[in-house]
């Protein structure tokens, strides 16, 4: 645990996060705990992006099990080793192959979420292209030739690909705009770039291309963007996709086969190096990945490629090179030192202004065992929530004991101890999990 301060923003960032049940957008470093071989399989993941190689994960646990949590650590690794990071949310209008621009919604997103380490939160498209016109520039300084040829020279590569003439010559538009300071041709690439144009008219009057990123090169255009970021001097492009759960509840068989095959086509091609500095990782729920007739074990390609170890299996151990990662539960005392953190977080970093000592921590463990069991190891989320609650009463309530407040929890954690035996459509509502 760091003794090191934390500003009032940050802090309340993480606790307003928690207390709602998801997880913070940053400073996420101050409450991490465990999975350490998770991480580590992961980080090599990422040294594989960074040497020119592709990766595909994954990232299977129940609903409240830190999935979210789980991704959101391995992109912060990512940025802070040169990469770009590109993360969404699926859902009913988000996905990875549609006929109706649910395709393009989630690249839109993706892009919108683009992050860098000098710009974590996202919106860093821009600065990526920049950086690309900077590193443009510096080679024409030193070789000599035009700034167009040596743009031209860096995205030659492009080309060989599918989308990638149009894609270069987007780029070429905004090194016109910013040379002749013209705002509104670089907006225009820039909206290229993120999918925004809906029709190839408007894009050709635009900016004189004939193609627009749309449904049907979702996944074509990810690969130039890896490629592109690499151009610009970053180390590989990250994609998180989550709530892909969203594609199992899909009412159309036809819609969640084309959303496999999609699928199965990104996992071959990073599996085979059939592309390369870039990386997937998938969340979803045990349900998304198993069900024989809904889940991606229903496609027969998949299900071979992604069933388990079988000599793990029966060895007793993880396979952590496997292309599907099942997120271990928390043991009692990573669970602790979690709850540790998040009341120090809560005091601002300072062990001065604990809320509770660590009896309370101990006595607030145990009645989440002794109400719902092992559970809460699977699913910690309910149980994180719980304690920001409490920490949140004592702080305006200083009259109140915690021992009182930690008898009252019993039906709350009781509850949740029940809904987590319920199907796939209500465990959505384990978010809204209350003292």
């Amino acid at each position: 645990m760091s003794n090191k301060k934390l500003r009032p923003r940050e802090r309340d960032s993480i606790i307003q996060s928690l207390k709602a049940g998801v997880t913070p957008r940053s400073g996420i470093q101050h409450i991490q705990v465990g999975r350490a071989k998770e991480v580590e399989a992961l980080v090599r993941d990422i040294d594989g992006i960074s040497e020119g190689g592709a990766t595909f994960r994954l990232i299977i646990g129940d609903y409240g099990a830190g999935k979210t949590f789980f991704l959101s650590v391995i992109r912060t690794i990512a940025l802070e080793k040169k990469l770009v990071t590109v993360n969404a949310d699926l859902s009913p209008d988000r996905r990875i192959h549609a006929s109706a621009g649910q395709a393009r919604n989630l690249y839109s997103e993706l892009m919108r979420n683009l992050a860098t380490r000098n710009k974590p939160e996202g919106n860093a498209l821009t600065s990526v292209v920049e950086k690309f016109v900077t590193l443009a520039r510096q080679q024409s300084d030193q070789s000599g030739e035009s700034v167009d040829a040596a743009i031209q020279s860096r995205l030659a590569l492009l080309s060989d690909y599918v989308g990638g003439y149009d894609f270069a010559k987007v780029i070429e538009a905004y090194w016109r705009g910013h040379e002749a300071d013209d705002e509104t041709l670089k907006s225009n690439a820039i909206r290229w770039l993120r999918a925004e144009f809906a029709t190839k008219t408007d894009a050709r009057q635009a900016l004189g291309v004939r193609t627009i990123i749309s449904d049907t090169s979702f996944y074509d255009n990810l690969k130039l963007m890896s490629l592109f970021v690499r151009q610009a001097g970053y180390a590989g492009l990250l994609v998180n996709l989550d709530e892909m759960v969203n594609l199992y509840k899909l009412s159309s068989t036809q819609a969640r086969t084309s959303n496999y095959e999609q699928i199965l086509r990104i996992l071959n091609d990073c599996l085979q190096g059939g592309v390369s500095c870039l990386g997937f990782l998938l969340g979803g729920t045990p349900e998304f990945l198993l069900d024989p007739r809904r889940g991606l074990y229903s496609y027969e390609a998949l299900q071979s490629r992604l069933a388990e170890n079988s000599f793990a299996q029966k060895a007793g151990v993880i396979d952590y090179s496997s292309p599907s990662l099942h997120l271990a539960s928390l043991t009692p005392e990573e669970l602790y030192i979690l709850l540790e953190n998040i009341r120090h977080v809560y005091a601002s970093g300072d062990a001065n202004k604990y809320l509770v000592p660590d009896e309370a921590l101990e006595a607030f463990l145990f009645h989440c065992n002794k109400k719902i069991g092992d559970a809460y190891f699977r699913t910690p989320r309910n149980t994180i929530k719980a304690f920001a609650d409490l920490l949140a009463v004592i702080d305006q309530n200083t009259e109140i004991s915690w021992r009182d407040l930690i008898e009252s929890i019993d039906i709350g954690l009781e509850r949740a101890s029940d809904m987590s035996e319920v199907s796939v459509e209500a465990d959505d509502d384990l978010a809204n999990f209350t003292l």
